[in-house]
């Protein structure tokens, strides 16, 4: 092999090598801004499209007491369309074929629950909830829990799908695993389950009447049910009625309201939630930046030293054309040149295969990382300002080779 033909090939593969280590620089923060920024945005649209405005919870287990009571109130406050109770308790389902298997089992208001759920959930569900009574008011008479009860629950799709039971089969639910303690529940319907998540997929979840599942679980009174009122819920969710449901100051009005009828509990705006998600994700993204720029800086040294080994290897070619008057600006526009297309192509790259690796983990990845994945938002505008930003840092690598050619003394060039 001649030695010009050495020389073009090792100059072949140190561009070769530059556009990798930029390729792979870029990819990290591609796959970062992509995939946090897909989730963070999720999480904001959950939090936009719930249904309620407010969220009402409390310390400790199942810490909301007398629950139907302070729906009650909330429900008569002026600008409340529904206010919802939800407990969430496991339970035992003792199934039709003889088996045991847990479940989570949600207990709701069926008519106020509908009416705090956002358009997404709402439609995972059938209208209206065939779950009995709407209100839960005829179980829980006053307090009493002396009303005839519904008995009825929903199952999740995938769940009755996989035991092989549908609506109309009978159900034993428990809180504990003694089958002769268990109460026969009807399946009354099913409902959906969101594609995407990032929290445990409700796969093995029910939903019954709130006051049944308190019953069933010892929430309702305490001792053996004849002793003092719990009534507890884990959290009560809050609609606003028409323009008030966007409107800050009559969500901020309400929450006062809210905080005043039930002073020990923890009353929250999904307004401020929102807010605190916004600005959260600033600083996951300032953060994604700062953690991308280690590889950034590794890939543009990388490069400035290509530039470099060029300059060494043509510094008598760069000595002959400044000895005949070619400008230093030329020669160093020439490097800025190589610089720039390298760190293009070398960009270009990297956003492809950061592209393809999330692409890669939503297809063939497992639980929550194909989940994540699957969320990830490609923002053109995003992917464009971090392609700018390389290109730009590509004129510091640039101006280094720049210098470096240009200082030498010519006569020293030509030797």
């Amino acid at each position: 092999m001649t030695a010009s033909r050495w020389s073009l090939r090792h100059h072949r593969l140190q561009a070769i090598l530059a556009v990798a280590s930029i390729g792979t620089a870029v990819a990290l923060p591609v796959v970062l801004l992509s995939v946090g920024g897909g989730v963070s945005q999720h999480e904001l649209a959950q939090l936009e499209n719930s249904g309620y405005q407010l969220s009402i919870s409390a310390g400790g287990l199942h810490g909301i007491s007398g629950a139907h009571a302070l729906v009650a109130q909330i429900d008569a406050l002026p600008h409340v369309a529904s206010a919802s109770a939800v407990l969430s308790v496991a339970v035992d389902l003792f199934l039709p074929t003889g088996g045991v298997t847990p479940a989570l089992a949600e207990g709701v208001m069926p008519g106020a629950f509908l009416a705090t759920q956002g358009p997404t959930t709402a439609g995972l569900f059938p209208h209206p909830l065939p779950l009995g009574d709407p209100s839960d008011l005829a179980h829980y008479a006053n307090g009493t829990y002396a009303g005839p009860p519904a008995l009825d629950v929903l199952v999740a799709s995938p769940f009755a799908q996989d035991f092989g039971f549908g609506v109309g089969a009978t159900l034993g639910l428990g809180a504990t695993t003694n089958r002769s303690a268990a109460t026969p529940f009807t399946v009354t319907g099913t409902f959906g389950v969101p594609a995407q998540t990032l929290g445990p997929a409700a796969v093995f979840a029910i939903v019954l009447p709130l006051s049944d599942l308190q019953q069933l679980t010892g929430y309702a009174r305490a001792g053996a049910g004849s002793g003092a009122l719990l009534d507890q819920a884990d959290t009560i969710e809050v609609a606003l009625a028409g323009s008030a449901a966007t409107s800050v100051a009559a969500i901020s009005q309400v929450q006062q309201e809210v905080q005043g009828l039930a002073p020990f509990y923890g009353v929250s705006a999904l307004t401020d939630q929102a807010s605190e998600l916004r600005a959260s994700i600033g600083v996951l993204n300032g953060f994604y930046l700062a953690l991308s720029s280690v590889s950034l800086t590794i890939g543009l040294l990388f490069l400035a030293l290509v530039l470099l080994r060029r300059v060494e290897a043509e510094r008598r070619t760069i000595g002959i054309r400044r000895a005949l008057g070619l400008p230093g600006r030329q020669i160093a526009l020439g490097l800025a040149r190589d610089g720039l297309v390298l760190a293009a192509a070398g960009g270009a790259a990297g956003t492809v295969g950061g592209i393809a690796v999330v692409t890669g983990l939503a297809r063939f990845g497992s639980g929550s990382v194909a989940t994540a994945a699957g969320l990830a938002l490609f923002d053109p505008l995003t992917l464009g300002l971090l392609l700018a930003g390389v290109l730009l840092l590509s004129l510091g690598a640039s101006a280094v080779a720049a210098r470096s050619a240009l200082r030498g003394s010519i006569p020293e060039a030509l030797r």
